[in-house]
């Protein structure tokens, strides 16, 4: 293991003066091959040759100014993929993190953060608007018939991502433990699949808030279609102006875009909610290293106000609340196998699907080239 990480390690930070040869070999952990008479570009040569001002940004912000010379096609890749590229990085984050400069820019981003994860009333809707926002097409060219935008359960690595999601469904509605008559809160309802699932296989009154138009009239569409429109229901609202008192709730990969200033707020609105004998599950993304921010250009590009907490800060903020923690499974293989699948279902799609959501942008929801 340390002889692959060395050779990842010289791949990554002499990512300029590599060929993309090299550093698909170290990637896999061989040694880099031997150059050939007659070598291929290298990367430097070609960011070199676009933008000569390239190797100081890479320096300073090596995550956001990557992205952006891939994007604009300043950064190529020859018999390798993004996808190697990102897997060697990912090797090597904590190394190029240790770097002494690296630790002193890091610390000034970590003392912005409050700022970077400001998700104030209406100013969430917007950051929510410009992910969510996109179309619900684009949406169904990777993700399984019900659009569970979420991390998928397998119980056995030959499931279909239907079926794996399917699973997810039954886990949270056996922790929740249903009875008939509860009131149940989904904040964070995306397209709707869950608070549906949940209305149909208990006799109970579910409501569903969002941030999201798109997924607010998809959600309440396929409650009407699913005759459930009685008993579960979808609302365009933050999740601070919701009312009165519910016997469950359940927030499935929304907790990702509160952010860290705003988690004491959440936990006391989540007990201001909750009955006395109340149960909450809590499904979200987190990360294993300590304390820190969201990449620049997730931030950026993807997901503006968010961040995918430590543990250390998400029990913090539930203790100060008063909440107990009774329950905590770690999915993180299952998230591995649920990214796969989307990425080969999205490369399947790509050429026909996203082609054509960019011929639309004059849709008003259609995707901008810039996106794609």
């Amino acid at each position: 293991m340390k002889q692959r990480v060395a050779i990842g390690l010289i791949g990554l930070i002499g990512v300029l003066g590599l060929s993309v040869t090299a550093l698909v070999a170290a990637q896999r952990g061989a040694a880099p091959a031997a150059p050939a008479a007659a070598p291929r570009p290298s990367l430097a040569q070609r960011i070199a040759h676009s933008d000569p001002t390239r190797y100081r940004k890479l320096f300073f912000n090596p995550e956001l100014h990557a992205g952006e010379a891939y994007m604009d096609g300043r950064l190529r890749f020859e018999d390798s993929s993004l996808r190697d590229f990102l897997t060697l990085f990912s090797m090597n984050r904590l190394e190029l993190g240790a770097y002494p400069l690296q630790k002193v820019l890091r610390r000034i981003s970590r003392g912005f953060k409050r700022f970077q994860q400001a998700n104030p009333i209406g100013k969430a809707q917007k950051n929510v608007a410009h992910h969510y926002d996109l179309g619900n097409d684009f949406y169904r060219l990777f993700l399984d018939g019900g659009m569970q935008y979420s991390c998928a359960y397998f119980l056995d690595d030959d499931e279909s991502l239907e079926q794996a999601q399917a699973n997810k469904l039954r886990l949270i509605a056996a922790k929740l433990n249903l009875k008939p008559g509860l009131r149940i809160l989904d904040i964070g309802s995306g397209w709707g699949d869950l608070a549906l699932y949940l209305g149909s296989v208990a006799e109970v009154d579910v409501t569903g808030v969002t941030l999201s138009k798109e997924q607010h009239v998809l959600s309440n569409e396929k409650a009407s279609a699913a005759n459930l429109s009685d008993r579960v229901r979808f609302e365009l609202l933050d999740y601070r102006n919701v009312r009165g008192r519910f016997d469950r709730i359940v927030s499935v990969g929304m907790f990702e875009h509160v952010g860290v200033s705003h988690y004491d707020e959440f936990f006391a609105k989540v007990n201001a909610l909750l009955e006395d004998d109340g149960l909450m599950l809590l499904h979200s993304i987190g990360h294993m290293s300590p304390p820190g921010t969201a990449s620049p250009w997730l931030r950026k590009y993807i997901f503006p106000g968010a961040y995918s907490p430590a543990l250390s800060e998400v029990f913090t903020a539930v203790e100060q609340a008063s909440l107990w923690v009774t329950d905590l499974e770690l999915l993180r293989v299952h998230y591995a196998k649920t990214l796969n699948h989307w990425w080969r279902r999205f490369e399947a799609n790509e050429r026909g699907g996203v082609r054509e959501l960019v011929a639309a942008e004059e849709s008003p929801h259609g995707l901008h080239r810039r996106d794609v």
